[in-house]
């Protein structure tokens, strides 16, 4: 018998039925794939840390080193388990030809690292995540070359520089736990130990890896701290196994996050939904419920044989969501199985989405109990004899729009827009689930144009500039810098500029303890960078120090950083605190009263004047300086978050049209609810000369009107608490105040217009039963 019940009012609510499933399984789908990318980010990503040993703690340095002193200090410290000292060697981009280019790569942001394999730790690992096994005449290429510069196994890596030319043959792929991501702007690429000896003889530059494995992770703060107080060598930056996790993580987690938010965003038009239609289900069926009510059926067993019908309805939606996304998971994992490789999963990974859908479907149950409990306030006998659920209370309006007043209005029109204010509580679904749309579509396409925006630069810790020359470490820096800078003077298409200088300082910490710290020192007044509080240092001992630096030495503006330069200790006063991505997130800019004696690298900012061509400069100083690193601001974009830009352009995409579909579906369920509750209405239109036209433009004017006020407040929402929501998916990587970039034309006019023409295109086709609505027909029942 329930079954025939089902059927019956499946024929009866045909679209009402089939909006409520597609909606309810674009919920499922979304939970479904979001909850499994994260599993699979995760679990893959941990699986390839223990695959690769990952080192602890990896100190990195340019410059000589003496081993002895650091076997000395690892056999002396009870908290290490081995220690390993990688030697790399850094090409020059000028001196780099990758494939069949005619270029080198002299514009290219990234180090080009060349390494042997490892032995102890760091292992590199292979497109099957096993260890790369390199013969002589062979080489293994990081996978972003792969993925950016499409390279192919049999492509040719060349190296020149003067008469010195050596080749190799592309045989692999590496899988590299430290510097996978495009965020990192370092590459490692591997060859053989004899290959490598030849070309140590005859090109690049020696840096250090001095790795550490140890045996109790929770000790890793009390180790950083022996290594810092000791002598070891410390040009260049810190990293850590959490480090590795956080960067490995930034591209898939913000896709994952993405992905849950428009979710669970879609799971409460769903519900709000599906409390909409049981409440005009049981207007439409007030009568009949009363009868039962009369004739002994207790509330319990009517509220069964409604909820039969949404259990259903969920069940059926939640397993095809389910069932659909394990087709287009791989969509979304794609680039953690480039990265990362695919890990074996337990059986309770596996079960990670569908516990995930199960929660979904346990809470639009939930909703749809709560809402059937209305059914113990359902008076039959005041049903009977009133016509409806309950008793009937005049509203005092608090708005009203009369008729004899409207001057300028057609009355299609102004009888729509009078329709909404005198029902607006009715309405306020339809206006719920057009905010959610416009800020589901709106939030990803902010993200993405911010991202793509000049002026991202500036939340990463890179000035906002048309060029920028970095001079990395060497035996000729100084003189280096000394001609840039004179060349720099002289240029006449140089609008204005700025030197800059990196040094590896210490600070003292609350414990008496010497940290170190990179410090970047110069004016920055010219180029500054989004401060989160504060403001730049302009004065001598004033100190700005990054997001993650302020929270992990727990520092505010006005404090005081105790800061160590040529063994003279400083009194220096935080002015500001910035956000910064480079080099972990941990980094300062100081104006110091003297001169450090020992500088990482230099930079120098410029801006060209108007009528000068970027592209054309940028490769005159590469030519002019092969030794620096030369880069366009929309190059070094590209190269370092284009990974991520193309998998928010996948989300953005997926977005609004999720977004305008969702609109349609639920716009053509409401009209076709609203047009059966006012069948007598228009009927009574119909008898007095309105015409179908323009009763159909009364009811497009209220689709209209409402989608206009759900437009105004989800953009509000969108461009503040999406800003928050963009902030708190940036915060852990040093990045933690967003400020949307907004393209007006596309999120003030293509979205809205695209919106428009779904809303009213959706109306027309949900009006088609206005055609049989009559008089005679309101008569005859």
């Amino acid at each position: 018998m329930l079954i025939k019940m089902l059927r019956k009012d499946f024929r009866r609510n045909k679209s009402l039925t089939i909006t409520l499933f597609l909606l309810v399984s674009l919920s499922a789908l979304l939970v479904a794939s979001g909850s499994n990318l994260i599993t699979e980010l995760f679990h893959s990503m941990n699986a390839q840390l223990t695959k690769s040993k990952a080192p602890h703690f990896v100190q990195m340095h340019a410059g000589e080193i003496d081993q002895a002193a650091i076997d000395r200090f690892t056999a002396n410290n009870k908290l290490v388990k081995q220690q390993q000292t990688v030697e790399m060697l850094n090409i020059d981009g000028l001196n780099l030809y990758l494939a069949d280019a005619a270029n080198p790569e002299s514009t290219s942001v990234m180090d080009h690292c060349f390494v042997t394999q490892n032995e102890k730790m760091d292992i590199l690992l292979d497109m099957e995540n096993k260890k790369l096994q390199i013969n002589k005449g062979e080489i293994a290429v990081p996978i972003y070359y792969m993925q950016h510069k499409n390279m192919k196994i049999g492509d040719k890596v060349t190296i020149r520089d003067g008469t010195f030319e050596m080749a190799f043959t592309v045989v692999d792929f590496v899988r590299d736990i430290q510097m996978n991501p495009s965020i990192i702007h370092s590459k490692r690429f591997v060859i053989s130990d004899s290959d490598w000896q030849g070309l140590k003889s005859n090109v690049g530059e020696i840096e250090y890896l001095i790795e550490y494995e140890l045996l109790d992770t929770s000790k890793l703060t009390q180790f950083r701290n022996n290594y810092q107080a000791s002598n070891l060598p410390k040009l260049g930056p810190t990293l850590d196994h959490q480090l590795f996790k956080m960067i490995n993580a930034i591209t898939d987690g913000i896709l994952a996050a993405v992905v849950l938010l428009v979710s669970f965003l879609l799971s409460l038009i769903a519900i709000f939904s599906l409390r909409f239609t049981i409440l005009a289900a049981i207007e439409e069926d007030y009568r009949e419920i009363a009868v039962m009510k009369a004739i002994g059926i207790g509330h319990r067993d009517i509220k069964k044989m409604y909820l039969l019908k949404y259990v259903v309805i969920a069940a059926m939606a939640s397993l095809v969501g389910y069932g659909v996304s394990l087709v287009v998971n791989g969509l979304f994992t794609a680039n953690i199985e480039l990265y990362f490789g695919k890990a074996a999963k337990g059986l309770l990974l596996h079960a990670i989405p569908i516990v995930a859908v199960a929660l979904l479907f346990i809470m639009v149950m939930f909703f749809c109990m709560r809402t059937l409990n209305m059914f113990k306030h359902i008076s039959a006998v005041e049903a009977l004899r009133s016509g409806k659920v309950g008793l009937v209370r005049k509203k005092k309006r608090l708005l009203t729009l009369p008729l004899h007043k409207s001057k300028r209005l057609n009355v299609p029109v102004f009888l729509g827009l009078k329709d909404v204010v005198d029902r607006f509580k009715m309405y306020r679904l339809l206006l719920f689930v057009f905010i959610i749309g416009s800020f589901i579509i709106l939030v990803p396409l902010h993200l993405l144009n911010t991202l793509q925006s000049s002026g991202f630069n500036t939340y990463i810790g890179i000035e906002r500039s048309d060029i920028r020359i970095d001079l990395q470490y060497s035996d000729n820096i100084v003189s280096e810098f000394k001609r840039l800078s004179a060349h720099l003077k002289e240029d006449r298409d140089v609008e204005q500029f700025s030197l800059l200088q990196t040094s590896s300082l210490k600070t003292v910490n609350e414990d008496g303890i010497l940290e170190n710290i990179s410090v970047e020192s110069g004016d920055f007044s010219i180029f500054p960078l989004e401060y989160v509080k504060g403001a730049a240092p302009i004065r001598e001992n004033e100190i700005a120090i990054s997001y993650l630096n302020g929270n992990e030495m727990n520092k505010e503006v006005g404090d005081v950083i105790r800061l160590v330069v040529n063994g003279q200790e400083l009194g220096m006063t935080v002015s500001g605190i910035y956000q910064d991505v480079t080099n972990g997130g941990r980094t300062a800019q100081a104006v110091l009263p003297f001169q450090p004696e020992t500088v990482l690298r230099f930079e120098a900012i410029i801006d060209v004047k108007p009528h000068v061509a970027v592209q054309e400069k940028t490769n005159e100083y590469g030519q002019a300086f092969h030794t620096a690193r030369v880069t366009d601001l929309k190059g070094y974009l590209g190269q370092t978050l284009g990974n991520t830009i193309e998998m928010l352009k996948l989300v953005a995409t997926v977005s609004i049209i999720i977004a305008v579909l969702v609109s349609i579906l639920i716009t053509s369920l409401f009209l076709r609810m609203i047009v059966a509750k006012d069948s007598a209405q228009i009927a009574i239109m119909k008898s007095i000369g309105f015409s179908l036209q323009s009763i159909r433009m009364q009811y497009v004017t209220k689709s209209l009107a409402v989608l206009g006020i759900g437009i105004i407040v989800g953009s509000i929402i969108s461009n503040t608490w999406g800003q928050s929501v963009a902030g708190a998916l940036f915060s852990f990587m040093g990045a933690s105040k967003i400020e949307f970039a907004i393209d007006p034309l596309q999120a003030y006019v293509i979205c809205p217009l695209v919106l428009m023409i779904a809303v009213t295109a959706a109306a027309y086709v949900s009006m088609k039963s206005m055609n049989k609505t009559s008089i005679a027909e309101l008569n005859a029942e």
